[in-house]
Parts: structure tokens; sequence; C-alpha cells
């Protein structure tokens, strides 16, 4: 069955390649406008990669509803790495598979790079690439052959095409040449990535991307997708490593049971959960228990220091740090702590 498989894509493969190499086919107009150079250059005029407007997606089984979307309004900013954030079940696969083609939305609207995904669905799935989860990768196909392969399957003329500098980026120049069943799982996971840059897209969506791949993997993954984003790619990337959407994402979506529940810049996302903790080292140690002050600040003493939590929209760490000299206590040395995204994002579940 696989090699009957292999076969059959060797030969739409072959057949493609006369298509688009031949003389006629050189003279007729290109299929999908959005595959060449010009399309990062022409961004829409919104400024926005992506925009849903009550995106909803009801999946009818036996008489029962299940609602995967509810009315989900998403901007994504051009340029930017965007995290879309939830646990599993939340939405985010439908979401995805809404914008490939996969999925039929029950209602609302959703535009690609400026193209409306019911006006010109062709168009609107060649705005974007996408990374998925699995590892869709033929095992007789060398990872050069996998690259041209995607690409004649897109119309790219190999005039056009960059296979050798995605392998590169990738990190699969060495390995160009062996069977994809060679490659270890990351490389194989590198070459997904380089399978969906071959039309020159300009918006990435990565799925998981790091999901079950090693630290060191996942640091050179991290670093491919800095660099399509500093080439002008606007990155989508769904993830259940919260360290990573942390590292990587400027703007992050939280979706929970297929509603948005929280929208926001990284900066204000994180700004929002509100609670930072000061700890200051002392020349001596407070008498216990804790003077009133104290625990009107909500201060403990532990591990021989003063660990102060505060609110910094209506409390500044300055304050407290001259409340506390006020209360003739000297500061030897101080840091603070604050929630990280993954503290954010269970609060926010709750």
């Amino acid at each position: 069955m696989g090699s009957t498989l292999a076969a059959l894509l060797t030969s739409l493969y072959i057949l493609r390649e006369i298509e688009i190499n031949s003389p006629k086919a050189s003279t007729m107009p290109p299929q999908r406008t959005a595959l060449q150079d010009t399309a990062f250059t022409q961004a829409p005029k919104t400024g926005m990669a992506i925009e849903a407007r009550g995106l909803s997606k009801i999946y009818e089984n036996g008489g029962y509803s299940q609602h995967a979307l509810k009315a989900v309004d998403i901007n994504v900013p051009v340029g930017s790495i965007y995290g879309l954030l939830g646990p599993n079940g939340a939405g985010k696969s439908t979401f995805i598979n809404i914008m490939a083609g996969i999925v039929l939305k029950t209602s609302g609207s959703i535009s690609i790079w400026g193209t409306d995904i019911d006006e010109n669905p062709r168009q609107s799935r060649a705005n974007i690439g996408i990374v998925p989860q699995e590892l869709n990768i033929d095992a007789f196909f060398t990872p050069r052959e996998t690259l041209d392969m995607m690409a004649g399957l897109f119309g790219v003329p190999k005039s056009e095409r960059h296979t050798n500098k995605i392998l590169d980026m990738v990190g699969l120049t060495e390995q160009a040449d062996f069977y994809s069943r060679r490659l270890s799982g990351g490389m194989r996971r590198r070459l997904l990535v380089g399978k969906a840059m071959v039309h020159h897209p300009p918006i990435l969506v990565l799925d998981e991307p790091t999901a079950g791949v090693d630290v060191k993997l996942r640091q050179r993954l991290w670093d491919n997708i800095k660099l399509l984003n500093s080439e002008g790619v606007t990155v989508v990337l769904t993830t259940h490593y919260l360290e990573e959407a942390e590292a990587l994402c400027d703007q992050i979506a939280i979706i929970s049971k297929g509603t948005v529940i929280a929208a926001k810049s990284k900066a204000d996302l994180m700004a929002s959960a509100g609670q930072k903790t000061l700890h200051l080292k002392l020349k001596e140690p407070p008498a216990l228990p804790l003077s009133d002050i104290f625990t009107g600040l909500d201060a403990k003493w532990q591990d021989a220091r003063l660990s102060i939590r505060f609110n910094p929209i209506s409390t500044s760490a300055v304050d407290i740090l001259n409340m506390v000299k006020r209360e003739g206590h000297v500061i030897t040395d101080f840091s603070t702590t604050e929630r990280n995204l993954e503290e954010v994002f269970l609060s926010l579940l709750q």
C-alpha cells in the first residue's frame, strides 16, 4: 500500500513538473498570485494578517450539538508571533483547520492576508503555510525531493524555488539526499517547517511544533521561528509548552471551550496578572510576629528574607521599600519575582 501511494505521488509530481515547465505552461498566467514575492510587500491595509469575526463551528452528532468555536474574534497583527493557547479540546485545531479549508465554519468570517476564505478560498489557503502536529512525510522521498514536490504542487516554477535555502534554514543540508525514513524525529519535524515554506507564504501556522522533541532541538526550532519572523513572516503558534509561548510570542490569545477569554499583547497579559513579590534581605531580622503594617502588606518572614506580595498597578516597589525603611529596618539586598505565563494561564482558566 505504501509503495503504491508513493508511486502515485511520484506520478502526480512528474505530471505537475511537466505542466509547470513546459513552453505552454510558461505562457499561461500564474494561478496563485500570492506565490510571488510581492505577497510580502502588499500587506493588508488593516495591518492584520488574520482577522476572525464571530467565527463559530458547531459539530452535529446524532442530534447532539458540540460548539467547538463560539463567536471567536481574533486579530493577528502583521509581523507578529501570535500564540494561540488553550487546553485540549479548546478549539485551537478547529480554528486552524478552518483556515486550511479542512473544516467548514458554521458562521462568521475570517480573512487571511486580506483575502476572505469564502470569497477566494484558493488564494486564502495560498497565503498560509501550515505545520501540522502529525509527521506527514513520505518515507521514500528525500528532503530535497519532498520540498521540490511540494513546490510543484503549489505551482512554483523551478526558477522561483529556494530549495537549498530552505534546507539550510531548517538545518537539513547534509541530509538533503537521504531517504526521509532515515531522518530522526526532530529532523522530520524540521522538514515539515520547510514544506510549509516552499510557496513563500506571508503567514506560517505552527501547530504544536515542538511536541515530543528534546531541549536542544526545541531551541533550534525556536531559532528558526525567530529567523522567519525577522524576515517578515507572521507566525501563529499553538503550544502546550507555556514557557515556549512566553519566550517567543509578542501577542497571545487564550481559548477555553471554544471562547476567547483573553487576547492581549504578552506584556499586557502579564501585567493583568497583578501580582509581584518583593524579597528583602534585612540587616537585622524583624520582630516576630510581624507588626500590623507588615501583615497589612501581605508580608512573610521566611528563608531569612522578608517577602511582600503586591499589585504593581496600585502599589510600587519603591513605596514598599520606603515603608520598610520608615519602620527602622536596613535593607541589604532586594529582588522581585512575578507570575510567569503558566500561572497567568491557569488563573484565567479557573
